[in-house]
């Protein structure tokens, strides 16, 4: 890959509406992979300077959201250090694990929950009774969606917002805020391996966490300002664009199964 000034820009550019987009729903990887892979970069380079970028782009939008008092960290601290544990053995496990069936099924699970963030009257400001307790969130939801960041990836921070939604009865503002920490601690429990495995194309990725930076800021002040009334539509269309965007492409196990 030929990395010119051109080339940096509209990457950056891309970044700033996929860290805008990521920092209230989750999703943005949608829009900068194939950026990068049309830029000619090869599947693991991209997947790698990704993780980067989006790295900080998650962290921005984490930061603004504990500012706000959205989120607390400290009090999410074990859920981030077990969600950047299970993202590590996710990944550690790729080459293990039936991931084409997960990619199968995933659409039609990424639609059930548009439908859910759309229709659910629980999405509002004003938190709800939980239904497990934190300990038990911490063993089970939290792990189990880390995990699937690590081995898959796409939609987890829109299974992460609605687990805490329907789990521990959280507000949309403060599920979303809790979403960004936990989404924060699996990338960079995925970004150590990829560092280690020398993937990333720094010059590329930390030009992108520029544009991702500027564009978490925004998005997550826009999120804190306006709540429910914002979160809750671009969930919705982010859930919807990846169950497009993932049964477009030509190599989905759906196509391969049926041919």
């Amino acid at each position: 890959m030929e990395i010119t000034p051109d080339i940096l820009l509209v990457l950056a550019a891309v970044a700033a509406l996929a860290g805008f987009v990521d920092s209230i729903a989750g999703g943005g990887g949608l829009l900068t992979l194939p950026a990068m892979l049309l830029a000619g970069m090869d599947p693991l380079s991209a997947l790698a300077t990704n993780k980067l970028q989006g790295t900080f782009g998650s962290g921005t939008a984490s930061l603004q959201y504990v500012r706000h008092g959205s989120t607390d960290w400290r009090a999410a601290r074990g859920m981030m250090i077990v969600s950047g544990s299970a993202a590590v053995l996710g990944s550690l496990c790729v080459s293990l694990l039936p991931v084409a069936h997960l990619k199968a099924a995933l659409p039609v699970v990424l639609i059930a929950l548009a439908l859910y963030f759309l229709l659910s009257p629980r999405l509002g400001d004003v938190d709800a009774e939980p239904r497990l307790s934190q300990p038990v969130f911490t063993a089970t939801a939290v792990p189990a969606i880390g995990f699937y960041d690590g081995l898959v990836g796409p939609g987890t921070g829109s299974f992460f917002a609605l687990s805490f939604v329907t789990l521990r009865g959280q507000s949309i503002l403060r599920a979303t805020g809790n979403t960004k920490l936990l989404n924060f601690a699996s990338n960079i429990g995925s970004l150590g391996l990829f560092i280690i495995a020398g993937a990333p194309v720094w010059l590329v990725g930390l030009t992108m966490a520029v544009g991702s930076i500027l564009g978490a800021r925004i998005g997550s002040r826009l999120a804190i300002a306006n709540g429910a009334k914002v979160i809750r539509p671009v969930l919705v269309i982010a859930c919807c664009a990846m169950a497009v965007k993932l049964l477009m492409e030509s190599d989905h196990p759906i196509w391969i199964w049926i041919g």
